[in-house]
């Protein structure tokens, strides 16, 4: 499985736990819906500064995301 695939799978497995829905999430980062979806199942990357938000929305380290082992 490839690393794009697992940081997705990882961001909604801490999404999931926070209880935020994809659109919620979105907005906070100022993307689309269909964006995080797409992010979520591998498809799309995040650039670095919007990784970083996203862990700081979550709550969690940014290591926890890209954790892949």
């Amino acid at each position: 499985m490839s690393r794009l695939l697992f940081l997705g799978q990882n961001i909604k497995k801490y999404r999931n736990k926070k209880q935020i829905s994809q659109a919620d999430l979105a907005e906070k980062l100022d993307l689309s819906t269909e964006y995080i979806c797409r992010v979520e199942r591998g498809q799309k990357y995040l650039s670095l500064r919007k990784l970083f938000e996203l862990a700081d929305i979550l709550e969690i380290k940014v290591s926890a995301l890209i954790d892949f082992d």
